[in-house]
């Protein structure tokens, strides 16, 4: 015969049990709530890894000090250049998600993560996408004494002379490389990379026109575009550019498949807590979307730029599967 004691004796020690498990996991969860409910409580580092001076850098620095007053608490951009941007994107993976370590990411980011093996970070799995905050439009330019005048003009010249025309690059996987890949595959020309470690060194090549083509973001070239020692052929994104209203666009100046867009946004390691990430969507969105920033990126040709973060999480994915795709055709790799 069961002994019915003996099992409603067990009955409430599993009960009491579970009451004393869920008295100490409550206030753990509160504990994190609450804290979430509190940030920040101290100041943020936004991690760019370049060099000062860099578009990344520029674009940190400049939204750093109205985040800091949106937030109340100090963001501190921390440059870690390095690996073309691996040494900085590795400390930003391996920080802890609890929203004071974020990084300003880019295109370059994507390819390092191709072209380096073993694999320094996975882009899709080991970050956490806030928001985009801008666009940077790029510019297809050559020296002012270089026969090509026209975009159409360049392509046929560069077919006529298969493997003997160049285009310059800031090095292997920075922005002016990928677009100047992205170029070279769609108008169908066998031209050869150059790259170069520092952006003055190519510019001054191609000033002696040694270098003949170069797809840069459109305000590192301005100055040579201004005083004449630079062509401006064609601008990559869509719309032209404020800065530049008559250069056409790639598709207006015969090339439609071509199009690139110099994007950037800020994103966390992974498993930062959604409250998190929406709070810091919401604080970095208000200040992109303020007037005095607009017209501090746009003196530098910037467009600014806001996603929710499932947006900035597509383009990250789609730019991916388009750059994998890119540096297998073109057999980009480290040097």
């Amino acid at each position: 015969m069961e002994d019915k004691t003996s099992h409603a004796a067990g009955a409430a020690g599993c009960v009491g049990a579970l009451a004393i498990l869920s008295s100490l996991i409550t206030p753990v969860i509160a504990e994190g709530a609450d804290a979430d409910a509190r940030f920040p409580v101290k100041p943020i580092r936004m991690i760019v890894p370049f060099s000062p001076g860099s578009a990344s850098d520029f674009l940190s620095r400049t939204i750093g000090q109205k985040v800091t007053e949106s937030l109340g608490q100090q963001l501190v951009v921390d440059n870690r250049p390095g690996g073309g941007g691996v040494v900085g994107t590795v400390v930003a993976a391996k920080s802890a998600p609890d929203g004071y370590t974020l990084i300003l990411m880019a295109p370059p980011l994507l390819v390092n993560a191709i072209i380096h093996r073993p694999e320094p970070y996975r882009p899709l799995e080991d970050f956490a996408p806030v928001t985009q905050i801008a666009s940077l439009p790029n510019l297809v330019v050559v020296p002012a004494a270089f026969n090509a005048r026209s975009l159409k003009e360049l392509i046929e010249l560069a077919k006529s002379r298969p493997g003997q025309l160049n285009f310059g690059s800031a090095g292997v996987g920075s922005l002016s490389h990928i677009s100047g890949e992205l170029f070279k595959s769609a108008a169908h020309i066998d031209v050869v990379h150059i790259p170069f470690k520092l952006f003055s060194d190519a510019l001054g090549e191609m000033y002696a026109g040694r270098v003949h083509m170069y797809v840069s973001p459109i305000s590192a070239v301005m100055p040579g575009v201004k005083d004449g020692r630079l062509r401006p052929l064609a601008v990559t994104t869509l719309k032209r550019s404020a800065q530049l209203p008559d250069v056409p666009t790639s598709a207006e100046a015969g090339l439609p498949e071509y199009q690139f867009d110099a994007w950037f946004g800020v994103a966390g390691p992974a498993h930062l807590p959604a409250a998190l990430i929406g709070r810091l969507n919401r604080a970095i969105g208000d200040v992109v979307r303020n007037p005095e920033i607009a017209e501090r990126f746009a003196r530098q040709g910037v467009e600014p730029v806001t996603s929710t973060p499932a947006a900035f999480a597509q383009l990250i994915k789609s730019d991916f599967a388009r750059y994998r795709k890119l540096v297998a055709e073109a057999g980009i790799s480290v040097q």
